[in-house]
């Protein structure tokens, strides 16, 4: 969505891109507090239906997990998918500067182009899936042309985090609410299943500077290769995550303070994405560790928001891994990728869509004819 945000009413601001940082915060707060527990009555329901289906009880395993869970969000035992779609935010980091990414910067605004073409992995990945890619700048560092295609820019890429904050607290919480606002204008048209995906060269290292802080885990346990970085410049973006946490000081008791320290815009938007569709009651499809990221920084500003997240695969980045469990979730697929873009994601479509058929079209032993038991 590239047009200017409109200024409805949204959680209680008159206008996002104007708002005053304590109009920002009193928003956060709206949203944050409104995000309430699943509907157990409804996934008991769903349950229900499950059990009653020609198969031994619990036999479908994790698509029946999923189409519990999808009940629950949605707060029905007969829950209908209408549309889907992938968040894409894009944004680029200061740290760069620092030699963390085997990529050249400038990749991240002709991948963007390359996703509005509809030509990259996520495009055909979605297409297969049934869904649209939604693809919003929150913080590439070049302009882009047309100009409607900045609206939602919060700021020309981050500062470099090795020396000081990626981004002010307000500038964090701005690209937090508008990621919420862009998933938010996406239900409102129709679409109730959402997927998490970004661009962003040097992303990896952010993303791993904030699994370490809300988990607690090393920098070396969570750091990857990125873009396929060799032993030597593993090493050094290793240090450079340790120096920027160092520098900084993040505490991951003040989750907005994390993410404007050590974190990125179209992490922080993916935050707010994910913060709105659980207020909406939407659920929303993780990626892989920047998707995980922007979801440990969700949790830690809503914890309930974690009910809402539907994981995908098991990203060849180390702390991918490390940053579900910190979530309470396991990976459904592993596939050894690491692209991003929310291509992971987009594999979970039609399992998704495969869950609650099993419950709308698989017969019951009523109405099949067939023995009940045991089993």
């Amino acid at each position: 969505m590239t047009s200017e945000l409109n200024t409805n009413k949204f959680h209680g601001l008159e206008a996002l891109k104007n708002a005053s940082p304590e109009a920002l915060e009193a928003a956060l707060k709206e949203l944050a507090g409104g995000i309430d527990a699943l509907d157990q009555n409804a996934a008991a329901g769903m349950q229900q239906r499950l059990d009653s289906k020609i198969k031994p009880l619990r036999s479908l395993g994790v698509l029946e997990d999923i189409a519990q869970q999808v009940a629950g969000i949605m707060r029905t035992p007969n829950p209908k998918l209408n549309k889907k779609a992938v968040l894409l935010m894009a944004g680029d980091h200061g740290v760069v500067v620092e030699g963390v990414s085997a990529a050249p910067q400038e990749i991240t605004a002709q991948m963007f182009y390359s996703y509005l073409r509809g030509e990259a992995g996520i495009n055909v990945l979605a297409r297969h899936g049934g869904a649209e890619v939604i693809c919003t700048d929150i913080g590439i560092v070049s302009t882009l042309d047309p100009p409607e295609l900045m609206a939602n820019r919060v700021k020309n890429g981050t500062d470099n985090i090795a020396h000081g904050p990626a981004m002010t607290r307000e500038e964090a919480i701005r690209a937090i609410l508008t990621g919420a606002r862009i998933a938010s204008e996406a239900i409102d048209s129709g679409i109730n299943l959402l997927a998490t995906g970004e661009v962003g060269i040097g992303n990896t290292t952010p993303s791993a500077a904030l699994i370490s802080v809300f988990t607690g885990h090393s920098v070396e346990e969570v750091t990857g290769r990125g873009t396929g970085l060799k032993d030597d410049a593993l090493k050094h973006k290793e240090s450079i995550i340790r120096q920027a946490i160092e520098v900084n000081q993040p505490d991951p008791a003040d989750p907005i303070g994390v993410l404007s320290k050590v974190g990125g815009l179209e992490i922080a938007a993916l935050t707010g994405a994910i913060l709105e569709a659980a207020y909406r009651h939407v659920p929303i499809i993780l990626d892989g560790i920047i998707s995980t990221a922007a979801a440990l920084a969700a949790a830690q500003i809503a914890p309930l928001a974690a009910a809402y997240m539907i994981s995908s695969h098991n990203s060849e980045e180390k702390g991918h891994e490390i940053g579900l469990k910190q979530l309470g979730i396991n990976f459904r697929l592993d596939f050894h990728m690491r692209l991003g873009e929310g291509t992971g994601a987009a594999l979970m479509f039609p399992m998704v869509e495969a869950a609650l058929k099993i419950a709308d079209e698989m017969a019951t032993f009523n109405a099949a004819g067939v023995t009940t038991g045991d089993f």
